[in-house]
């Protein structure tokens, strides 16, 4: 499909006719010529969203590699622990509980863990809405990176300063490789995760999409107020208008809640 028929997908939350027969490059460059359309039609990208970073859950969707995509002005959503999301115009919408981070700096060529480190302004917790616009979720990994890495929305919490959660990168690593997520539907819980889930720590999964990006041709690279989603702790979860859905995180990070309307 050519961008302009990607977008109007989007847009109007339609499944698509057919998989796009992509290669990943070239899948790539399709995104990034949507993202060129949004702008150009006053959409202004706000950060990034990592996709498939859950090893655990690469069996169950035939993707096993990470993947991204943008995040937009009109997806994010920013709360103090509790917001609503609507999901109108969402194809077959997902829930996942993630890491947020906020950058305050572009990280440093060639960037560690603590490079990475030094970059970062906040650390929060999120809920990435996901979508697929192939029928049951059926996809080959160049579909998912046509398909906007399949973001949809993103709800940001309560963002807290690094600094105070952590004194370097080693200290943030394993604090957050360690925490762990209740996800919780109406308050009965559906599944349980944790952070090395995620490429072992959401801050090693925010090293390899800086990584990554800087290898595609054509992507901007990370800049200061970027916010980055890092993947999901749990498996992506079924969602409709109504209903309300936490994510109760250990220590250090505070619980989300969210509400769907249509």
């Amino acid at each position: 499909m050519t961008p302009h028929a990607l977008l109007d997908h989007i847009d109007q939350g339609r499944l698509w006719p057919e998989p796009s027969g992509l290669s990943l490059d070239a899948a790539y460059a399709q995104a990034l010529a949507v993202r060129q359309l949004r702008m150009a039609r006053g959409e202004q990208p706000r950060g990034y969203k990592i996709g498939f970073t859950n090893r655990s859950i690469w069996p169950r969707y035939n993707v096993f590699a990470p993947i991204w995509g943008s995040v937009w002005d009109s997806t994010l959503t920013v709360c103090d622990g509790e917001g609503s999301v609507s999901l109108a115009h969402t194809c077959q919408p997902r829930l996942e509980p993630e890491v947020v981070f906020g950058l305050k700096a572009t990280p440093a060529p060639e960037a560690t863990l603590d490079g990475i480190f030094a970059a970062i302004d906040w650390v929060a917790p999120g809920f990435e809405v996901v979508q697929s616009h192939l029928p049951d979720w059926k996809f080959l990994p160049p579909d998912t990176v046509a398909d906007g890495g399949l973001h949809a929305r993103l709800l940001v919490g309560r963002r807290t300063p690094v600094r105070d959660l952590a004194n370097g990168a080693a200290a943030l690593d394993e604090l957050l490789a360690q925490a762990r997520v209740s996800l919780l539907k109406g308050g009965a819980v559906v599944e349980e995760g944790q952070g090395s889930n995620v490429l072992d720590s959401p801050l090693r999964a925010l090293l390899h999409f800086t990584q990554t990006l800087r290898d595609c041709p054509g992507a901007p690279d990370l800049q200061a107020g970027d916010v980055v989603t890092t993947g999901t702790w749990t498996d992506a979860w079924p969602v409709t208008p109504g209903e309300h859905w936490t994510a109760r995180f250990s220590s250090p990070l505070p619980r989300l809640d969210v509400t769907f309307t249509g």
